[in-house]
């Protein structure tokens, strides 16, 4: 699902992710998962990994966390890279019907995430990609089963409809690009033209594509490494 990701933006510089608290090779079961953690966890990866300047990629709801960083440590961000993301979590938006259903399918989530049976979980994967073929629904499935444990995934998505960072928007005073699918069904592209519109000089691009995740193959997910990698040529020396 991720190894075209990992290949593209590593092919001409040099590319630090790390896998999220309660995720992936990370410590699970924590307590704390918090946004002011969260936060705290992107600062001390780059202390880590000893870097000066950089360029900043958030994808969905790490876009928010990078916003606060930017805004926190703007001399290390030459350019801010947002993909897919939302200025308020689910929760937060206020719209009730969304509440409601959002709360549904998180007590589904954490009653089925971990079962044998993947249909909740091949469910979730036709909200992330529904433009993929069985095999990519079978790789997502299995990689959710074996990157999260249920409890966390759901602590995860609670915290997440929390998040609000648009009083942060207009404080933002680096180079940014934000990129969002049209007919993305986990953030609304609406998501991301607030987030472009509310960040001082941010530029905008809408992708055609209704997959949260683009997939390898599919034409926009080359789109979208021509635009980073145009961006990063365009600030890096900034």
């Amino acid at each position: 699902m991720w190894r075209h990701w990992m290949r593209e933006l590593s092919r001409h510089n040099r590319l630090v992710r790390y896998d999220q608290r309660c995720n992936g090779l990370s410590q699970r079961h924590v307590v704390d998962i918090s946004f002011e953690t969260m936060l705290s966890d992107l600062e001390c990866v780059v202390e880590a990994a000893g870097l000066d300047r950089f360029t900043l990629l958030g994808l969905s709801q790490s876009c928010a966390v990078s916003i606060a960083y930017a805004i926190r440590h703007p001399e290390k961000v030459s350019g801010m890279i947002l993909y897919g993301g939302y200025v308020k979590g689910w929760r937060a938006r206020g719209d009730a019907g969304e509440i409601a259903t959002r709360e549904a399918a998180a007590t589904l989530m954490r009653e089925n995430w971990g079962k044998p049976n993947p249909m909740f979980r091949q469910a979730f994967c036709s909200m992330f990609i529904p433009g993929a073929t069985h095999e990519h629904f079978a790789w997502m499935d299995d990689l959710m089963l074996r990157t999260v444990l249920p409890d966390d995934a759901w602590r995860l998505q609670s915290a997440a409809s929390v998040i609000d960072v648009s009083d942060l928007l207009e404080k933002v005073r680096v180079p940014t690009l934000v990129l969002h699918a049209r007919d993305d069904n986990v953030a609304p592209v609406e998501s991301g033209r607030t987030m472009a519109a509310g960040i001082p000089g941010a530029r905008f691009i809408e992708l055609e594509s209704q997959n949260h995740i683009l997939l390898e193959g599919e034409p926009t997910f080359e789109a979208f490494i021509d635009h980073v990698r145009a961006f990063i040529a365009e600030t890096a020396g900034g």
